[in-house]
Protein backbone atom coordinates (compact mmCIF):
# COMPACT_ATOMS: atom_id res chain seq x y z
CA UNK A 1 0.00 0.00 0.00
CA UNK A 2 1.07 3.82 -0.32
CA UNK A 3 -0.25 5.42 2.57
CA UNK A 4 1.39 8.39 3.79
CA UNK A 5 -1.76 9.31 5.70
CA UNK A 6 -3.15 7.87 8.59
CA UNK A 7 -5.94 9.25 10.65
CA UNK A 8 -7.58 7.76 14.05
CA UNK A 9 -11.58 9.08 14.32
CA UNK A 10 -13.34 9.01 17.81
CA UNK A 11 -16.74 8.55 15.81
CA UNK A 12 -17.90 7.08 12.74
CA UNK A 13 -19.66 9.66 11.19
CA UNK A 14 -16.70 12.37 11.86
CA UNK A 15 -14.86 9.68 9.84
CA UNK A 16 -16.52 10.05 7.19
CA UNK A 17 -16.45 13.58 7.24
CA UNK A 18 -12.69 13.51 7.27
CA UNK A 19 -12.91 10.57 4.71
CA UNK A 20 -15.06 12.99 2.30
CA UNK A 21 -12.61 16.09 2.97
CA UNK A 22 -9.73 14.28 1.98
CA UNK A 23 -11.26 12.74 -1.19
CA UNK A 24 -12.52 16.20 -2.00
CA UNK A 25 -8.86 16.89 -1.60
CA UNK A 26 -7.23 14.69 -3.68
CA UNK A 27 -6.46 12.13 -1.94
CA UNK A 28 -7.30 8.30 -2.31
CA UNK A 29 -9.22 7.30 0.79
CA UNK A 30 -10.53 4.40 2.50
CA UNK A 31 -12.66 4.17 5.99
CA UNK A 32 -12.57 1.09 8.10
CA UNK A 33 -14.59 0.28 10.99
CA UNK A 34 -12.07 -0.48 13.82
CA UNK A 35 -8.68 -1.87 13.02
CA UNK A 36 -8.93 -4.11 10.47
CA UNK A 37 -7.98 -7.72 10.02
CA UNK A 38 -5.53 -8.75 7.86
CA UNK A 39 -7.36 -9.98 5.03
CA UNK A 40 -9.21 -6.87 4.18
CA UNK A 41 -8.01 -5.31 1.21
CA UNK A 42 -7.92 -1.65 1.27
CA UNK A 43 -7.30 -0.92 -2.63
CA UNK A 44 -4.31 1.27 -3.20
CA UNK A 45 -4.60 4.36 -0.65
CA UNK A 46 -3.20 7.89 -0.37
CA UNK A 47 -4.82 7.90 3.42
CA UNK A 48 -6.71 5.33 5.71
CA UNK A 49 -9.30 6.61 8.57
CA UNK A 50 -9.77 4.11 11.48
CA UNK A 51 -13.24 4.77 12.86
CA UNK A 52 -13.60 4.24 16.59
CA UNK A 53 -16.50 4.54 18.63
CA UNK A 54 -14.35 6.08 21.37
CA UNK A 55 -15.49 9.39 22.01
CA UNK A 56 -17.88 8.89 25.39
CA UNK A 57 -16.42 5.64 26.45
CA UNK A 58 -13.72 5.64 29.60
CA UNK A 59 -11.08 7.65 28.84
CA UNK A 60 -8.41 4.44 29.40
CA UNK A 61 -10.56 2.27 26.64
CA UNK A 62 -10.30 5.33 24.48
CA UNK A 63 -6.72 5.67 25.04
CA UNK A 64 -5.98 1.39 24.30
CA UNK A 65 -8.04 1.78 21.13
CA UNK A 66 -6.33 4.60 19.95
CA UNK A 67 -2.83 3.31 20.40
CA UNK A 68 -4.25 0.19 18.64
CA UNK A 69 -5.00 2.09 15.28
CA UNK A 70 -2.07 4.10 15.47
CA UNK A 71 0.35 1.00 15.70
CA UNK A 72 -1.69 -0.43 12.37
CA UNK A 73 -1.56 2.99 10.80
CA UNK A 74 2.40 3.24 11.40
CA UNK A 75 2.73 -0.36 10.29
CA UNK A 76 1.04 0.79 7.10
CA UNK A 77 4.00 3.06 5.95
CA UNK A 78 2.41 6.43 7.52
CA UNK A 79 4.71 9.05 8.41
CA UNK A 80 1.78 11.16 9.90
CA UNK A 81 -1.13 10.56 11.97
CA UNK A 82 -3.98 12.65 12.38
CA UNK A 83 -6.28 12.57 15.90
CA UNK A 84 -9.71 13.16 14.31
CA UNK A 85 -11.86 15.08 16.89
CA UNK A 86 -15.14 17.04 16.47
CA UNK A 87 -15.57 20.66 15.07
CA UNK A 88 -17.29 21.08 18.39
CA UNK A 89 -14.61 19.60 20.27
CA UNK A 90 -17.36 17.28 22.48
CA UNK A 91 -15.66 15.95 25.36
CA UNK A 92 -16.32 17.30 28.68
CA UNK A 93 -13.74 17.86 31.42
CA UNK A 94 -14.08 14.46 32.38
CA UNK A 95 -13.44 13.46 27.97
CA UNK A 96 -11.30 11.77 26.23
CA UNK A 97 -9.35 13.95 23.62
CA UNK A 98 -6.59 15.53 26.26
CA UNK A 99 -5.47 11.43 27.84
CA UNK A 100 -5.66 10.13 23.91
CA UNK A 101 -3.45 13.62 22.66
CA UNK A 102 -0.82 13.40 25.22
CA UNK A 103 -0.89 9.15 25.00
CA UNK A 104 -0.29 9.46 21.11
CA UNK A 105 2.31 12.11 21.64
CA UNK A 106 3.88 10.08 23.99
CA UNK A 107 4.50 7.38 22.10
CA UNK A 108 5.61 9.53 19.02
CA UNK A 109 8.05 11.95 20.48
CA UNK A 110 5.82 14.90 19.12
CA UNK A 111 6.06 18.07 20.86
CA UNK A 112 4.16 20.46 21.20
CA UNK A 113 1.43 19.18 19.30
CA UNK A 114 -0.84 21.18 16.99
CA UNK A 115 -4.80 20.90 17.74
CA UNK A 116 -7.32 22.70 16.08
CA UNK A 117 -10.75 22.09 15.77
CA UNK A 118 -12.04 25.28 13.11
CA UNK A 119 -13.54 24.00 9.54
CA UNK A 120 -14.59 27.64 8.53
CA UNK A 121 -16.64 25.73 5.89
CA UNK A 122 -18.85 24.65 8.27
CA UNK A 123 -18.62 27.51 10.32
CA UNK A 124 -16.61 26.40 12.99
CA UNK A 125 -13.27 29.01 13.85
CA UNK A 126 -11.02 29.43 16.49
CA UNK A 127 -9.53 32.45 17.66
CA UNK A 128 -7.74 33.56 20.68
CA UNK A 129 -8.19 29.85 21.44
CA UNK A 130 -11.85 30.08 21.48
CA UNK A 131 -14.01 27.92 19.45
CA UNK A 132 -16.96 29.36 17.44
CA UNK A 133 -19.91 28.13 16.28
CA UNK A 134 -21.50 30.19 12.97
CA UNK A 135 -19.68 33.36 15.29
CA UNK A 136 -21.47 32.43 18.60
CA UNK A 137 -19.08 31.25 21.04
CA UNK A 138 -19.60 27.40 21.93
CA UNK A 139 -20.39 27.31 25.31
CA UNK A 140 -23.37 29.90 24.17
CA UNK A 141 -24.50 27.86 20.70
CA UNK A 142 -27.30 25.09 21.19
CA UNK A 143 -24.34 22.55 21.13
CA UNK A 144 -23.99 23.72 24.39
CA UNK A 145 -26.62 21.13 25.80
CA UNK A 146 -25.02 17.79 23.47
CA UNK A 147 -26.74 14.84 25.46
CA UNK A 148 -23.24 13.05 25.96
CA UNK A 149 -20.80 15.49 25.71
CA UNK A 150 -22.13 19.22 27.07
CA UNK A 151 -19.59 21.60 26.27
CA UNK A 152 -19.78 24.66 28.67
CA UNK A 153 -16.33 26.51 28.37
CA UNK A 154 -15.07 27.61 24.94
CA UNK A 155 -11.73 28.10 25.78
CA UNK A 156 -10.10 25.44 24.40
CA UNK A 157 -6.44 26.25 26.52
CA UNK A 158 -8.48 25.46 29.45
CA UNK A 159 -11.02 22.73 28.58
CA UNK A 160 -7.74 20.41 27.03
CA UNK A 161 -5.49 21.47 30.21
CA UNK A 162 -8.72 20.27 32.49
CA UNK A 163 -8.43 16.99 30.82
CA UNK A 164 -4.56 16.43 30.34
CA UNK A 165 -2.94 15.86 33.76
CA UNK A 166 -0.61 18.56 33.70
CA UNK A 167 0.33 18.57 30.04
CA UNK A 168 0.95 22.39 29.48
CA UNK A 169 -1.55 23.81 26.55
CA UNK A 170 0.24 26.69 24.62
CA UNK A 171 -1.58 28.87 22.08
CA UNK A 172 -0.88 29.79 18.52
CA UNK A 173 -3.01 32.62 17.58
CA UNK A 174 -4.39 34.01 14.71
CA UNK A 175 -1.53 36.95 14.09
CA UNK A 176 1.27 34.56 14.13
CA UNK A 177 -1.28 31.78 11.87
CA UNK A 178 -1.74 34.79 9.34
CA UNK A 179 2.18 35.36 8.60
CA UNK A 180 1.79 31.99 7.61
CA UNK A 181 3.68 28.14 7.98
CA UNK A 182 7.09 29.36 8.92
CA UNK A 183 5.82 31.57 11.65
CA UNK A 184 4.13 29.09 13.10
CA UNK A 185 6.77 26.65 12.68
CA UNK A 186 9.02 29.49 14.95
CA UNK A 187 6.05 30.01 17.10
CA UNK A 188 5.96 25.94 17.76
CA UNK A 189 9.81 25.98 18.57
CA UNK A 190 9.26 28.60 21.18
CA UNK A 191 6.56 26.91 22.74
CA UNK A 192 8.34 23.39 22.69
CA UNK A 193 11.70 25.35 24.52
CA UNK A 194 9.28 26.48 27.15
CA UNK A 195 8.07 22.92 28.21
CA UNK A 196 4.42 23.29 26.46
CA UNK A 197 3.21 19.67 24.88
CA UNK A 198 -0.15 20.91 22.82
CA UNK A 199 -0.80 24.11 21.12
CA UNK A 200 -4.39 25.02 20.42
CA UNK A 201 -4.06 27.10 17.02
CA UNK A 202 -6.12 29.49 15.90
CA UNK A 203 -8.10 29.28 12.45
CA UNK A 204 -10.64 31.95 11.08
CA UNK A 205 -10.45 30.99 7.22
CA UNK A 206 -9.56 28.14 5.35
CA UNK A 207 -5.86 29.47 3.81
CA UNK A 208 -5.23 29.26 7.98
CA UNK A 209 -5.74 25.73 7.50
CA UNK A 210 -3.24 25.38 4.39
CA UNK A 211 -0.76 26.73 6.76
CA UNK A 212 -0.88 24.89 9.33
CA UNK A 213 -1.37 21.62 7.12
CA UNK A 214 2.28 22.90 5.72
CA UNK A 215 3.37 22.57 9.16
CA UNK A 216 1.83 19.80 10.59
CA UNK A 217 2.51 17.28 8.08
CA UNK A 218 6.06 17.79 8.39
CA UNK A 219 5.91 16.34 12.38
CA UNK A 220 4.55 13.04 13.26
CA UNK A 221 0.94 13.86 14.91
CA UNK A 222 -1.66 16.38 14.76
CA UNK A 223 -4.77 16.80 16.12
CA UNK A 224 -8.22 18.37 15.01
CA UNK A 225 -11.57 18.41 13.00
CA UNK A 226 -11.77 17.56 9.39
CA UNK A 227 -10.62 21.19 8.42
CA UNK A 228 -7.26 20.17 9.92
CA UNK A 229 -7.48 17.07 7.15
CA UNK A 230 -7.76 19.55 4.27
CA UNK A 231 -4.74 21.52 5.31
CA UNK A 232 -3.15 18.27 5.32
CA UNK A 233 -4.15 17.05 2.15
CA UNK A 234 -3.76 19.92 0.20
CA UNK A 235 0.05 20.17 1.89
CA UNK A 236 0.48 16.46 0.44
CA UNK A 237 -0.45 17.89 -2.88
CA UNK A 238 1.21 20.58 -3.01
CA UNK A 239 4.74 19.45 -2.36
CA UNK A 240 4.64 16.91 -4.06
CA UNK A 241 4.25 14.07 -1.81
CA UNK A 242 0.70 12.93 -3.38
CA UNK A 243 -0.19 13.73 -6.86
CA UNK A 244 -3.77 14.63 -7.18
CA UNK A 245 -6.60 12.17 -7.67
CA UNK A 246 -9.49 12.17 -9.78
CA UNK A 247 -12.67 11.78 -6.94
CA UNK A 248 -14.06 8.45 -6.61
CA UNK A 249 -17.19 7.20 -7.98
CA UNK A 250 -19.93 5.06 -5.42
CA UNK A 251 -19.38 2.36 -7.82
CA UNK A 252 -22.25 0.43 -9.86
CA UNK A 253 -25.70 0.55 -8.72
CA UNK A 254 -26.87 -0.97 -5.30
CA UNK A 255 -30.44 -2.56 -5.81
CA UNK A 256 -32.88 -3.60 -2.32
CA UNK A 257 -34.64 -1.55 -0.18
CA UNK A 258 -34.26 1.82 1.35
CA UNK A 259 -34.62 3.44 4.63
CA UNK A 260 -33.32 6.31 7.17
CA UNK A 261 -32.50 5.86 10.83
CA UNK A 262 -32.21 8.31 13.13
CA UNK A 263 -31.37 8.85 16.30
CA UNK A 264 -30.03 12.49 16.61
CA UNK A 265 -32.11 14.58 18.49
CA UNK A 266 -30.53 18.21 17.36
CA UNK A 267 -32.39 20.94 15.96
CA UNK A 268 -31.24 20.31 12.56
CA UNK A 269 -32.61 17.03 12.46
CA UNK A 270 -35.87 17.34 13.85
CA UNK A 271 -36.11 19.87 11.00
CA UNK A 272 -35.07 17.06 8.47
CA UNK A 273 -37.17 14.73 9.41
CA UNK A 274 -40.62 16.84 9.59
CA UNK A 275 -39.42 17.77 6.06
CA UNK A 276 -38.71 14.26 4.96
CA UNK A 277 -42.24 13.63 6.64
CA UNK A 278 -43.80 15.28 3.87
CA UNK A 279 -42.21 12.49 0.87
CA UNK A 280 -42.24 9.40 3.28
CA UNK A 281 -43.98 7.16 5.97
CA UNK A 282 -42.45 8.56 9.43
CA UNK A 283 -42.58 6.26 12.57
CA UNK A 284 -41.63 8.34 15.82
CA UNK A 285 -40.45 5.92 18.64
CA UNK A 286 -41.16 6.92 22.18
CA UNK A 287 -37.58 6.81 23.73
CA UNK A 288 -38.96 5.50 26.88
CA UNK A 289 -40.68 2.61 24.78
CA UNK A 290 -37.08 1.26 23.55
CA UNK A 291 -35.79 1.21 27.37
CA UNK A 292 -38.35 -1.05 28.59
CA UNK A 293 -38.09 -4.18 26.14
CA UNK A 294 -38.00 -5.11 22.73
CA UNK A 295 -41.16 -4.42 21.75
CA UNK A 296 -41.09 -1.02 20.01
CA UNK A 297 -37.81 -2.90 17.96
CA UNK A 298 -40.26 -5.28 17.00
CA UNK A 299 -43.08 -3.29 16.46
CA UNK A 300 -41.01 -0.81 13.97
CA UNK A 301 -39.32 -3.90 12.05
CA UNK A 302 -43.04 -5.06 11.19
CA UNK A 303 -44.17 -1.61 10.28
CA UNK A 304 -41.38 -1.17 7.90
CA UNK A 305 -41.80 -4.38 5.98
CA UNK A 306 -45.50 -3.79 5.32
CA UNK A 307 -43.81 -0.22 3.59
CA UNK A 308 -40.18 -1.09 2.13
CA UNK A 309 -41.76 -2.24 -1.54
CA UNK A 310 -43.89 0.73 -2.02
CA UNK A 311 -40.94 3.19 -1.31
CA UNK A 312 -38.14 4.54 1.51
CA UNK A 313 -39.06 4.82 5.30
CA UNK A 314 -37.67 6.52 7.81
CA UNK A 315 -37.94 5.36 11.75
CA UNK A 316 -36.82 8.22 14.53
CA UNK A 317 -35.61 8.15 18.06
CA UNK A 318 -35.25 11.55 18.18
CA UNK A 319 -37.01 13.39 20.97
CA UNK A 320 -37.13 16.98 22.04
CA UNK A 321 -34.10 18.42 24.12
CA UNK A 322 -37.20 18.46 27.27
CA UNK A 323 -37.98 14.79 26.24
CA UNK A 324 -34.37 13.13 26.37
CA UNK A 325 -33.36 15.25 29.69
CA UNK A 326 -36.89 13.63 30.89
CA UNK A 327 -35.34 10.16 30.38
CA UNK A 328 -32.33 10.81 31.66
CA UNK A 329 -33.44 12.01 34.53
CA UNK A 330 -35.31 8.60 34.98
CA UNK A 331 -32.56 6.41 33.51
CA UNK A 332 -29.18 8.05 33.83
CA UNK A 333 -27.40 9.46 30.97
CA UNK A 334 -25.12 7.02 29.44
CA UNK A 335 -27.70 4.06 30.38
CA UNK A 336 -30.55 5.62 28.31
CA UNK A 337 -27.95 6.34 25.44
CA UNK A 338 -26.98 2.93 24.92
CA UNK A 339 -29.80 1.17 25.09
CA UNK A 340 -31.47 3.56 22.59
CA UNK A 341 -28.34 3.21 20.06
CA UNK A 342 -28.66 -0.43 20.31
CA UNK A 343 -32.56 -0.59 19.94
CA UNK A 344 -31.80 1.48 16.60
CA UNK A 345 -28.98 -0.93 16.07
CA UNK A 346 -31.81 -3.91 16.28
CA UNK A 347 -33.95 -2.55 13.92
CA UNK A 348 -31.12 -1.68 11.10
CA UNK A 349 -30.51 -5.32 11.69
CA UNK A 350 -33.87 -6.32 11.05
CA UNK A 351 -34.51 -4.13 8.33
CA UNK A 352 -31.12 -5.63 6.62
CA UNK A 353 -32.50 -9.15 7.02
CA UNK A 354 -35.73 -7.71 4.71
CA UNK A 355 -33.80 -6.19 2.02
CA UNK A 356 -32.55 -2.87 3.31
CA UNK A 357 -29.61 -2.02 1.24
CA UNK A 358 -29.61 1.25 1.20
CA UNK A 359 -29.23 3.18 4.60
CA UNK A 360 -29.27 6.51 5.59
CA UNK A 361 -28.41 7.18 9.33
CA UNK A 362 -28.59 10.11 11.65
CA UNK A 363 -26.85 10.97 14.81
CA UNK A 364 -23.07 9.81 15.25
CA UNK A 365 -23.69 7.37 18.24
CA UNK A 366 -26.66 5.89 16.16
CA UNK A 367 -24.31 4.94 13.27
CA UNK A 368 -21.31 3.72 15.60
CA UNK A 369 -23.54 1.01 16.87
CA UNK A 370 -25.48 0.23 13.50
CA UNK A 371 -22.33 -0.45 11.60
CA UNK A 372 -20.91 -2.24 14.31
CA UNK A 373 -24.33 -4.26 14.50
CA UNK A 374 -24.14 -4.82 10.38
CA UNK A 375 -20.30 -6.01 10.46
CA UNK A 376 -19.55 -3.69 7.98
CA UNK A 377 -15.67 -3.57 8.08
CA UNK A 378 -14.72 -1.14 5.34
CA UNK A 379 -16.24 1.99 2.88
CA UNK A 380 -15.28 3.27 -0.14
CA UNK A 381 -15.73 6.90 -0.29
CA UNK A 382 -18.57 8.12 -3.10
CA UNK A 383 -20.03 11.76 -3.76
CA UNK A 384 -20.35 14.52 -1.61
CA UNK A 385 -24.43 14.45 -0.71
CA UNK A 386 -23.62 17.45 2.14
CA UNK A 387 -21.07 19.09 3.47
CA UNK A 388 -19.15 16.32 5.71
CA UNK A 389 -21.05 13.85 4.27
CA UNK A 390 -20.31 11.20 1.91
CA UNK A 391 -21.94 8.52 0.54
CA UNK A 392 -20.34 5.10 1.43
CA UNK A 393 -20.29 1.80 -0.14
CA UNK A 394 -19.18 -1.24 2.01
CA UNK A 395 -16.06 -3.24 1.31
CA UNK A 396 -14.67 -6.24 2.73
CA UNK A 397 -17.92 -8.56 2.75
CA UNK A 398 -21.18 -10.02 0.91
CA UNK A 399 -23.74 -8.00 -0.31
CA UNK A 400 -22.84 -4.54 -1.01
CA UNK A 401 -24.66 -0.95 0.96
CA UNK A 402 -24.50 1.90 0.54
CA UNK A 403 -24.73 4.34 3.71
CA UNK A 404 -24.76 7.57 4.56
CA UNK A 405 -23.88 8.64 8.29
CA UNK A 406 -24.79 11.82 9.21
CA UNK A 407 -23.83 14.13 12.47
CA UNK A 408 -26.80 15.88 14.01
CA UNK A 409 -26.26 18.93 12.63
CA UNK A 410 -25.13 18.25 9.23
CA UNK A 411 -27.02 18.37 5.94
CA UNK A 412 -29.42 21.33 5.07
CA UNK A 413 -33.72 20.19 5.58
CA UNK A 414 -33.76 18.13 2.64
CA UNK A 415 -30.78 15.72 3.44
CA UNK A 416 -32.56 12.38 3.71
CA UNK A 417 -34.54 13.40 0.70
CA UNK A 418 -31.08 14.07 -1.44
CA UNK A 419 -29.53 11.12 0.68
CA UNK A 420 -31.98 8.74 -0.84
CA UNK A 421 -32.10 9.92 -4.34
CA UNK A 422 -28.46 10.09 -4.63
CA UNK A 423 -28.53 5.94 -3.94
CA UNK A 424 -31.26 5.27 -6.46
Amino acid sequence: MSVVLGCIADDYTGASDLANTLTRNGLRTVQTIGVPRDDLDLEASDAVVVSLKSRSIPAAEAVAASRAAERWIRALGAAHVMFKICSTFDSTDAGNIGPVTASLREDCGAAPVLVTPAFPETGRTVYQGHLFVNAVPLHESPLKDHPLNPMRDSNLVRVLARQSGGLEIGLINAAIVALGAAAIRTRQTELAAQGFGVAIVDAIVERDLEAIGLVAIEQPLSVGASGLGLGLARALVATGIVPRRPKDAAGEPVGGYAACLVGSCSAATREQIARAARHMPVLRLHTENLLTGTAAEDAAIAWAAERLAAGPVLIASSGSPEEVAAVQARFGREAAGHKVEQAMASIAAGLAARGVRRLVIGGGETSGAIVDRLGIRAFRLGPEIAPGVPLLRSIGQGAAMLMALKSGNFGGPAFFITALEMMR
